[in-house]
């Protein structure tokens, strides 16, 4: 059994902040999900398309969330992880 390479999935997500100087949104329940990506460069593709589109409002902001790492299954969970705490 040959081993494969690991899934570096990226997030893409965004919507409007409370300040454009703070990484805090507004209404997170409005926070838009653009999508999940196999590698960074269509997440980045699709992160730059967002950032284009709200160009003129300063207080829309996307970002790229890695992942891969969040969680390497190969390392073993902490005791509150496990916990969902």
């Amino acid at each position: 059994m040959s081993k494969t390479n690991p899934q570096r999935l990226h997030l893409v997500f965004g919507g409007e902040l409370v300040s454009p100087e703070r990484t805090e949104f507004k209404d997170v329940s409005k926070i838009h999900i653009v999508g999940i990506y196999p590698n960074y460069a269509t997440a980045y593709a699709a992160w730059k398309g967002e950032a284009q589109r709200t160009v003129d409002d300063a207080h829309a902001r996307y970002f790229i969330a890695h992942l891969h790492r969040l969680r390497d299954e190969e390392t073993p969970a902490s005791l509150t992880e496990e916990l969902g705490s």
